[in-house]
């Protein structure tokens, strides 16, 4: 029995069928926690020895948290969507949906403009280790200054843009979208429960973007070849956990704050550093 589980276990099919499961279980949890989805799935294929999924699997993977961020903030998605909003230029530009598109161009633009440079000078082990270090104190700090003000702002147009271009930061491995995005807000003097649905519902539009690029880079490349079981497997998995990640996290932020996840990044770093 043993030598029939270690058969099956060593089949190349299933071995990529595992590696599946475990990568889309990793872009769940991490995507919208504040410790960065794309050092943990680096790093992790690195330790493992892990040959790249490909693009197809890339596409996959993000197919799947976005389909989770949409059905998670449907409600609030469809209110966005509604007439009364777009009566007018200026009620659009500072509606909801306006703040979110707006505050989406810059990362558009620098990760459009930059990607092959941040793809082949800023995925090493150094520069993880140093973001998820660094930003991580800066989550800290954000969080430690949004308890000790005594007003709670709301969200405006000005601070979705500065957000926005503190999401920029996100393009470095390890610095994490939702932990840059999130301590952008806490700083500007939103709370953990408004700054954490904002920084969600920001991720909608950098997805989609991604998404587009990929799917046109995958269908236009005639040598890029789909295993479409490992795709929908990749779409349904990581949507599943990403799902349950979101409603755990927003339900639980503002009683458990930021400090465990500034004391992972921290040791995840340190780990980095002095082991891999």
């Amino acid at each position: 029995m043993a030598l029939g589980i270690c058969v099956i276990l060593f089949n190349p099919r299933i071995m990529d069928i595992i590696q599946t499961i475990i990568l889309a279980i990793i872009q769940g949890l991490t995507e919208f926690l504040p410790i960065s989805s794309s050092a943990h799935l680096i790093l992790v294929s690195d330790l493992l020895d892990w040959s790249d999924q490909g693009i197809a699997f890339d596409v996959a993977l993000h197919l799947g948290t976005l389909l989770a961020v949409l059905y998670y903030f449907r409600a609030e998605i469809s209110e966005m969507l509604k007439t009364k909003h777009f009566t007018s230029m200026d009620n659009a530009i500072n509606s909801q949906l306006g703040i979110i598109v707006l505050s989406t161009l810059p990362i558009v633009l620098i990760g459009g403009l930059f990607n092959d440079f941040i793809t082949g000078n800023l995925r090493s082990n150094m520069v993880i280790a140093s973001a998820s270090i660094f930003f991580g104190i800066i989550l800290y700090l954000a969080d430690t200054n949004q308890q000790q003000r005594n007003e709670v702002v709301n969200l405006s147009l000005r601070l979705g843009l500065i957000i926005g271009l503190f999401q920029v930061l996100a393009l470095i491995p390890g610095t994490s979208r939702s932990g840059i995005t999130i301590a952008a807000g806490l700083f500007l003097g939103l709370s953990r429960v408004d700054a954490s649905p904002f920084s969600f519902l920001l991720a909608i539009p950098v997805i989609i973007a991604a998404s587009v690029l990929q799917s046109y880079e995958l269908f236009t490349n005639d040598q890029i070849s789909i295993d479409y079981m490992n795709f929908i497997l990749g779409i349904a998995v990581s949507s599943f956990v990403a799902f349950l990640t979101i409603r755990w996290f927003l339900e639980l932020v503002a009683s458990i704050g930021m400090l465990p996840f500034v004391i992972y990044r921290v040791l995840l770093g340190l780990i980095i550093i002095l082991i891999i």
